[in-house]
């Protein structure tokens, strides 16, 4: 029982206490790198969702300063459009007064020449008839 009790002690400390010193420390060092692990995989985390919320907030203001230059371009649009407007009328009136005065020195003209076609339509009528 001595020798039992005895080889039980040296074998302890010739080869389980190193083996268990061992994985003790094999452990030790696996919970350190898995440490390290976790800590990176949230640094990774952290910086995808700041590169995320970076590009949301660029695509925000690209959207808002492209319905500003939508608005620019509208506004510059009916400005133009009510130019070209303004120019259209302006000629049309101009249009319309000039054909109102040819329509008045047409008619005097027929009214001077009215008696003379008259007297001239009635002596052919007269001139057949008699």
């Amino acid at each position: 029982m001595v020798n039992f009790l005895v080889l039980i002690w040296v074998l302890n400390m010739v080869l389980y206490k190193p083996i268990r010193k061992i994985l003790l420390e094999r452990k030790e060092k696996v919970d350190g790198l898995q440490a390290v692990i976790d800590g990176s995989a949230e640094q990774v985390k952290s910086k995808e969702d700041a590169y995320a919320e970076g590009v949301r907030q660029a695509r925000a203001a690209g959207q808002k300063e492209k319905e500003a230059l939508m608005q620019a371009a509208e506004a510059e649009e009916k400005a133009i459009i009510g130019k070209i407007n303004e120019s259209a009328q302006a000629e049309l009136k101009e249009v319309k007064e000039k054909i109102a005065q040819e329509v008045g020195t047409v008619k005097a003209t027929l009214e001077e020449e009215i008696d003379a076609f008259a007297d001239a339509i009635g002596q052919k009528i007269l001139g057949r008839v008699a």
